[in-house]
């Protein structure tokens, strides 16, 4: 027992990462089973309500964990925040609702799946109010950092008016458009419905990079180098480096490239289910 207790209390037990490794382990073993019964045709509708019940509760701290590797840094102005987890899952839903509601248009366009347009309303409705959930957490952090004018006026600053304001306005400006149209009845058809969930999509990304490259801006360490690494631009010389002007750090074109080969992976393995898994509807 004691030993047991000493893990637990240990900080490599405790750690985010360690945290982070079980939960996606999790997560893709619950996805792999639940892949088995939707494909399968003696799939028993109770074991797909058991494994339901255990894959939201894990979905939602993939999401949480990821969020708390970043808010449990206390060196990181930007970035130590007790409402990082909940923007996060907000942000998840987001995302996860748009992209849905454009592969439902698109299959349904090139007419492998009928969606009615009740449904698209529903969806579109619940975007708008993860959207406003969403927009609630951002002022409540707002807030927080604005109102004492200490530490967290200097990172409410840089997002706001600093270099990595244009992600953070066309957050906010894609997000509030998405929405309008969601609770717009005249504008929910399948082409604006598209357009918005497009806006929400890269409206979270530009939250994403916003988050990532804004948390680099303020160094620790007062004897800390001014450039992180060689892709830092400190001195604006009238090129296209204008557009960044002042950053200390934005990501290498290796980091572009894993990040890009990873959204290939993941288009890889949808089409590949699609060929090989009995995904697609049956003719009845």
């Amino acid at each position: 027992m004691a030993r047991i207790f000493n893990l637990i209390i240990s900080p490599n037990f405790i750690s985010p990462l360690f945290w982070d490794i079980c939960v996606i382990s999790c997560y893709l073993v619950i996805n792999l089973v639940y892949l088995y019964f939707m494909t399968s045709k003696r799939a028993d509708k109770s074991k797909i309500a058991i494994v339901s019940r255990f894959a939201l509760p894990i979905a939602i701290l993939v999401h949480t964990v990821t969020a708390w590797i970043f808010g449990l840094q206390i060196a990181r102005e930007g970035w130590h925040s007790a409402i990082m987890g909940p923007l996060f899952v907000a942000s998840a839903m987001d995302s996860g609702l748009a992209l849905l509601l454009c592969v439902l248009a698109a299959l349904k366009k090139a007419r492998l799946f009928e969606t009615s347009r009740e449904l698209m309303a529903s969806l579109a409705g619940l975007l708008a109010t993860c959207i406003a959930v969403d927009a609630f957490f951002i002022f409540c952090e707002v807030l927080t950092m604005a109102y004492p004018g200490a530490a967290g006026a200097e990172t409410l600053a840089l997002m706001t008016s600093g270099p990595t304001a244009p992600f953070f306005w066309f957050e906010i400006i894609g997000c509030v458009a998405c929405a309008v149209i969601c609770l717009t009845p005249a504008l929910r058809r399948n082409g604006l419905l598209v357009t918005a969930s497009l806006l929400a999509i890269a409206g979270i990304f530009c939250k994403r990079v916003q988050l990532l490259v804004g948390g680099f801006q303020i160094t620790n360490l007062a004897d800390m180098a001014p450039a992180v690494n060689s892709m830092s631009i400190t001195y604006a010389d009238g090129t296209l480096a204008d557009a960044y002007a002042n950053l200390v750090y934005w990501p290498t074109p290796l980091e572009a490239g894993v990040t890009l080969g990873v959204v290939a992976l993941g288009f890889l393995v949808f089409f590949l289910g699609l060929k090989f898994l009995p995904l697609r509807p049956s003719e009845k």
